[in-house]
């Protein structure tokens, strides 16, 4: 099973990334619709690791027709040690759409298809970014699997 080209939750939209929109964050030009602060660092990062057609890629988020971060996906999933189909997920916003939910709604959006599709998630993060942990917690994150090469906490979602 496949994520489709754009989630949708109501309240924000989640559209992969065009060729187009790559190369305007890669060349940090700026776009109609974009928040005054997209892109930050992290969404050029994301840039980096983007695929036509890549339905496990990056994609926005957008609150009131605005892209206000990114959410995505490191690539298709591979099975994990114990044979099960995992990928990692990061997601990013801009310092105004902090606090209000955003972050846990996209990834509570995200986690849905990959759910379907059978495909067990990780993330990391910095032991001292509590706002993410927070989020990470939220969406069901509840497996610690120590930290990685950079410092940051590897945690994962199991299968629901």
């Amino acid at each position: 099973m496949s994520l489709p080209q754009v989630v949708d939750t109501g309240r924000l939209r989640l559209p992969l990334w065009t060729a187009d929109d790559v190369a305007r964050v890669r060349d940090g030009e700026r776009a109609s619709g974009w928040h005054p602060d997209f892109p930050r660092e992290d969404d050029r990062d994301a840039a980096s690791i983007w695929r036509d057609g890549d339905p496990w890629g990056p994609r926005s988020i957008e609150l009131d027709h605005v892209v206000v971060g990114s959410i995505g996906f490191f690539g298709p999933p591979e099975p994990a040690n114990d044979g099960v189909p995992e990928t990692e997920v990061g997601y990013g916003l801009v310092e105004d759409a902090r606090g209000a939910g955003v972050a846990t709604e996209a990834l509570t959006a995200l986690l849905a298809g990959a759910d379907r599709a059978g495909v067990r998630i990780r993330a990391s993060v910095l032991p001292d970014n509590t706002p993410s942990i927070r989020v990470l917690a939220k969406c069901g994150f509840t497996e610690l699997r120590g930290s990685n090469g950079d410092g940051e906490l590897v945690m994962a979602r199991p299968l629901r």
